[in-house]
Order: structure tokens, then C-alpha cells, then sequence
């Protein structure tokens, strides 16, 4: 791991003159955030050494690199999923190099589907704790000590300070926002109703197929972090339709301008030092 982490971190140094501060990783529908970043250099995720390839639609597939609200950024235009067959170390590799790049706070995003019924489609959440229902962690397996901690702690994995600045920006915006937990399944699979009762009273806001896995490694490597929640679908067990991931991403595509005045406005009020 160190090793490839090494390759990786070296190929795209030698590509950029600048050391990112802040990580974004941006979920479905919700890439274009990246296009507004100044002075860009974009290299896609094949060519980099060791990194796996986005398959899903509404993922670009490349990292984008450079100045965004005057902060030095590094976006992932496009994550990785468990469920396209990658192992959990292998989605969130990407997290291990921008720590090794230099970067102090992880900024991610996802789309996902929406239990509170306080929440509604195009909802904007942030997320104050999460529960992992994948299955699985991508830290199984031997430790590395220069990585980060055999046992590292989960119980403020998603930074309090940062969360209540982003609800101020949001205030300042007028962009409505909530706070809630986001449960990660492996998916790629839509739950059923049965399954969305069961995590509904386990605790859960929001839903999805991704963002733990990388929050975790993120808090191993002793990343601050702030997660948003898109919510594109109301799965109420109740109430359930029929889902498709187009009408995901259509979601995602309409909340995206609301989207990107709050994060550009985080990334404006954010101190780094």
C-alpha cells in the first residue's frame, strides 16, 4: 500500500506545482463543481499509477487539480464504488494520496435516497454521523502505523466546527439545510421496503452507496471532514416507487447550481491555517 501510494502521489506531483489543501469528492450529477476550478490541470484516473476507473454514469473519471474560492483543491470528478467490484482499499486509494499530497480536510459529497420525512428530493444534508451497513471496511487487514491508527476513533468522524460553518454559509445563501445520519449499503441494488424499515429505526436520514468507506480511511489518516448529502429520492418504505439512476442523476443535476454556491461558499469562509 505505501508503496502504491507513493507511485500514485509522485505521478500526479510531477504533473502539478502546487500542494492541495482540501480534498472534494463529488458525487453523482454533482462533477460539474470541478469544471469551476481555476487554473485546472486535469489528469484522468487510468493513467494514474494504481487507480481504479470510474464505470458509473454521471462520473467522470478524472482528478482536477488547482485554485477554487482562493483555497488549493483537489477533486475526484467521479468516485469509486464497492459494488463495480473494486475492494474497499481500492476505493478509497484516492484518499490515501491526497493525504500524501498534502491534504488537511476532505470535503465529500454523494447523492443519495431520503427516510426522514422532514427531507425532500434536492434536499441538501450534512451529515453529523453515519452507520456502515456495507459489510465491509477498508481497514481489515494488517496496519500500517505511518498510515494511521490500528483503532481509530469513529465517534466525531465528521468535524462539528465545520459542519455548524457550513450551516452558517447556508443561512447567509438562503440555501435550506439539514443535519442528519447517512447509512452506507454495498448496494448496487435498491433497498426494499422491509430493509428500508430496518434502517429507518436503526437511526438512518439518508442513504447511499458510498462516502463511508472514504470517511473512514479520511479519520485513519487524520483528515477533518464535512460530508453533504444530495437527496435525490424519497425512500420511504410506505411510499416506495419504482427508482432508476437517471432520475438520480436528473435530481442531482437540478440541485446542482444550489449545490455549488454553498460549497463555493464554504471553501470561501473555510480557515486552513
Amino acid at each position: 500500500m505505501r508503496k502504491k501510494i507513493f507511485e500514485a502521489s509522485s505521478f500526479i506531483q510531477s504533473r502539478i506545482n502546487t500542494t492541495p489543501e482540501i480534498g472534494l469528492i463529488l458525487g453523482s450529477g454533482l462533477g460539474s463543481l470541478a469544471n469551476e476550478i481555476e487554473e485546472a490541470v486535469r489528469i484522468p484516473y487510468e493513467i494514474i499509477p494504481h487507480f481504479p476507473v470510474s464505470t458509473v454514469e454521471g462520473h467522470e473519471g478524472q482528478l482536477v487539480i488547482g485554485t477554487l474560492e482562493g483555497k488549493k483543491v483537489i477533486a475526484m470528478q467521479g468516485r469509486f464504488h464497492y459494488y463495480e467490484g473494486y475492494s474497499m482499499q481500492e476505493v478509497t486509494f484516492p484518499v490515501r494520496v491526497m493525504k500524501e499530497l498534502g491534504v488537511k480536510m476532505l470535503l465529500v459529497t454523494n447523492a443519495c435516497g431520503g427516510m426522514n420525512p422532514e427531507l425532500y428530493p434536492g434536499a441538501l444534508m450534512f451529515i453529523e454521523d453515519h452507520i456502515n451497513f456495507t459489510g465491509d471496511n477498508p481497514l481489515i487487514g494488517p496496519n500500517d502505523d505511518t498510515l494511521g491508527p490500528r483503532f481509530p476513533d469513529m465517534s466525531t468522524a465528521y468535524d462539528k466546527a465545520l459542519i455548524a460553518l457550513g450551516q452558517k454559509v447556508g443561512e447567509k445563501l438562503g440555501i435550506d439545510t439539514k443535519k442528519g445520519v447517512y447509512v452506507a449499503i454495498s448496494g448496487p441494488n435498491y433497498m426494499s421496503a422491509a430493509e428500508l424499515k430496518m434502517l429507518r429505526k436503526f437511526g438512518a436520514d439518508t442513504l447511499g452507496m458510498s462516502t463511508v468507506p472514504e470517511v473512514i480511511v479520511a479519520r485513519h489518516a487524520g483528515l477533518k471532514v464535512l460530508g453533504i448529502s444530495c437527496v435525490t429520492d424519497m425512500a420511504i418504505a410506505d411510499t416506495l416507487e419504482p427508482l432508476e439512476h437517471e432520475r438520480v442523476v436528473e435530481i442531482a443535476n437540478q440541485t446542482r447550481p444550489k449545490f455549488i454556491r454553498l460549497v463555493k461558499g464554504i471553501l470561501q469562509e473555510v480557515n486552513m491555517e
